[in-house]
């Protein structure tokens, strides 16, 4: 069972090609970082009504809460404990089915079954934020989810 709210006729794949030109105009002539990843997460959670969608930002050695949609969140995050931790550092996107079988996952709420994690990369090769999306469903991210997820972000990097 998924937790999105999209028809089901239709694909992840489609609704992502849907979404990638209304995010690049929601996002277009806007400059604060702020704003657009508000904005972000409040489309995804709309669009696939995930537990919880928003972004930790790199501050020093840890990472620290950015917009959000969804229930209260952990506020800092340290490195080298949990999910969004490990994309941070090995700058890899981490797709985590069962998050109860992961182990150090760091729980912010007890409603998260799987989870997925994107690093967000700058120009410099750096890592400069996570988007961190919570599934109360098993195993409800996939590699459409992954691909749709990377492409829209491409549209926020500085």
């Amino acid at each position: 069972m998924s937790s999105t709210v999209y028809t089901s006729g239709e694909t992840k794949e489609e609704v992502y090609q849907e979404l990638l030109p209304q995010v690049k105009g929601l996002m277009t002539g806007e400059d604060n970082v702020v704003a657009n990843l508000a904005n972000f997460s409040a489309v995804l959670k709309e669009v696939f009504n995930y537990h919880w969608v928003g972004f930790y930002l790199v501050e020093g050695d840890e990472l620290v809460l950015g917009p959000f949609q969804g229930p209260v969140a952990c506020t800092r995050l340290q490195r080298g404990k949990g999910v969004c931790a490990r994309a941070w550092e090995s700058k890899e996107i981490q797709n985590i089915p069962d998050v109860d079988a992961f182990p150090g996952h760091v729980a912010c709420s007890a409603l998260s079954k799987s989870e997925l994690v994107i690093p967000m990369i700058n120009s410099t090769g750096e890592v400069w934020a996570v988007l961190d999306i919570d599934s109360d469903q098993y195993n409800d991210f996939n590699e459409a989810d992954e691909k749709g997820l990377s492409e829209l972000l491409s549209t926020l990097n500085p």
